[in-house]
C-alpha cells in the first residue's frame, strides 16, 4: 500500500490503537491522526502550565478549605470547621465583605460612566485624538503599588500636594489615608484615577466605532437630538459591551487589594480591610492556610452568584444584532 492510499484509508483498516488515537485526536486518518498530534504537542506547555499552575492548585485550595493546615506541618482534617468560623467565628470577616460591596458600589457605575464618556469623546475624531488616547491610557499602564506610593504621597495630610493646595485657598484639607471617614473615598478616588482610560475605555470605544453611521444619520434626518439617538440606537448597539464591562468591572472591583495593601494596610481602624487583603493576611501572613482557602472559596462562589446574576438580568436590556 503507497503512502498516499495509507493516508486516505478508511477507519476499518486502521489498527484498533490507531484508530482509538483518531477518535481522541479527532481524525479517522493517518494524516488527520499527526496533523491532530502535531496540533496537541504545541498545545503540550499550556496544557501542563493550566495543569500545574491553574487546576493543580484549585483542586490542592479546595482540599485545603476542610484541612488545618500552617504549610510547615501536613494538613489536618476538619470539615466544615474553617467554613463556620468564617460565616460564625471570624469578627472581620462580615465587615470586610461589606466594606468591598461599598467599594465595588462606588468604583464599579462610576468607572463605567467615566469610561464611556471619554470613549465618546474619543469617537468624534476632533484634533489631537491620538495624543488624547495616549494621555487617557497612560495610567492605566502604571504599576499598581506605584500608583499608591504617588497617591499616598499627594494625599499626605501634611506635605501632600492636594492638602497644601487646599490651604492656599483658605480649605484644610483633610487626613485622606489617616482619619477612618476619608480612607475608604480615598481608595475610590485613588482607583478609579486608573480605570477611567484603561480598557474599559478602550472597549467602549471599539464597540462605538462598530455602530452604523447609517442608522444615527438616518435617527438625526428624523428629527431625533443627541440625547435621543444616543438612548435609542448607541445604548443598544453597545449593551453587549456594556455588559462585558460590567461583568468585568464587578470582578476587578471586588479584587481590590494592592492599593489598599500598599497604601493603608488596612488601616485605618480596618476602614480598608477588604475581603481579598482578608484572605491575603490569613493565608500568607498568619499562615492558616485552610482556612484562607476557605475564606477564597466563599470569595469564589459569590464572585460566580454575582456573575450569574448579572447574566440572567441581561436578557432584559442586552440587544443583540444576530437575534
Amino acid at each position: 500500500m503507497t503512502l498516499s492510499s495509507r493516508a486516505l484509508a478508511p477507519e476499518h483498516s486502521l489498527p484498533p490503537m490507531i484508530r482509538l488515537l483518531g477518535k481522541l485526536v479527532g481524525g479517522t486518518t493517518r494524516t488527520q491522526i499527526r496533523r491532530a498530534s502535531q496540533a496537541y504537542l504545541f498545545l503540550l506547555p499550556w496544557l501542563i502550565g493550566l495543569l500545574f499552575f491553574w487546576v493543580g492548585p484549585i483542586i490542592a485550595s479546595f482540599y485545603f478549605s476542610f484541612s488545618e493546615y500552617d504549610v510547615l506541618s501536613s494538613p489536618r482534617w476538619v470539615g466544615l470547621q474553617n467554613y463556620q468560623k468564617a460565616f460564625a467565628g471570624d469578627q472581620l470577616f462580615w465587615p470586610s465583605l461589606w466594606r468591598t460591596f461599598q467599594y465595588s458600589f462606588a468604583v464599579v457605575p462610576i468607572g463605567l460612566a467615566g469610561s464611556l464618556c471619554l470613549a465618546i469623546l474619543l469617537n468624534r475624531g476632533l484634533p489631537g485624538t491620538n495624543l488624547f488616547r495616549t494621555m487617557f491610557f497612560v495610567p492605566h499602564l502604571v504599576p499598581a503599588v506605584a500608583t499608591a506610593m504617588v497617591w499616598k504621597w499627594l494625599l499626605n495630610p501634611s506635605l501632600g500636594p492636594i492638602n497644601l493646595g487646599l490651604e492656599t485657598i483658605g480649605l484644610e484639607g483633610p487626613g485622606w489615608l489617616t482619619r477612618k471617614e476619608w480612607a475608604l473615598p480615598s481608595i475610590i478616588m485613588m482607583n478609579l484615577w486608573g480605570s477611567f482610560g484603561g480598557n474599559q475605555m478602550l472597549i467602549f470605544l471599539a464597540a462605538l466605532q462598530g455602530v452604523p453611521q447609517s442608522l444615527t444619520e438616518a435617527a438625526e434626518i428624523d428629527g431625533a437630538g443627541i440625547w435621543a439617538r444616543f438612548r435609542h440606537i448607541t445604548m443598544p448597539m453597545i449593551s453587549p459591551t456594556i455588559l462585558f464591562n460590567l461583568i468585568l468591572g464587578v470582578i476587578g472591583a471586588l479584587k481590590v487589594f494592592t492599593s489598599a495593601h500598599a497604601a493603608t494596610q488596612g488601616g485605618p481602624q480596618y476602614a480598608t480591610w477588604f475581603i481579598a487583603l482578608h484572605i491575603y493576611r490569613h493565608a500568607f501572613m498568619y499562615f492558616q492556610m485552610g482556612y484562607g482557602s476557605a475564606l477564597a472559596w466563599v470569595f469564589a462562589v459569590i464572585l460566580l452568584i454575582l456573575t450569574w446574576v448579572q447574566m440572567t438580568w441581561s436578557n432584559r436590556w442586552v440587544y443583540y444584532a444576530g437575534e
